[in-house]
């Protein structure tokens, strides 16, 4: 069983983002592991394994536009199932 079974992936989009700063405030108030956040002041990509992908994406919507958007369960894909 993984610990971590949401593949969350987003795209925000904004005005003067800072991936240092999102980084930090992922790292710090959500769980999670396999952080990614990449980009520069006006497009941010995001990748983090978490069990609650929606606190991700609420805090993402704050800051900017966010789009495609990927939420997939990686506990169904390993029991071969479609994510």
């Amino acid at each position: 069983m993984l610990e971590y079974k949401f593949d969350t992936q987003l795209l925000i989009e904004g005005q003067n983002l800072n991936e240092d700063e999102i980084n930090d405030y992922i790292t710090e108030n959500f769980q999670g592991d396999c952080l990614l956040a990449v980009g520069d002041d006006e497009l941010i990509k995001i990748h983090y394994h978490t069990n609650e992908p929606w606190k991700v994406l609420e805090y993402a919507a704050t800051l900017g536009e966010i789009y495609d958007v990927v939420v997939e369960n990686m506990e169904r894909q390993a029991n071969g199932l479609k994510g």
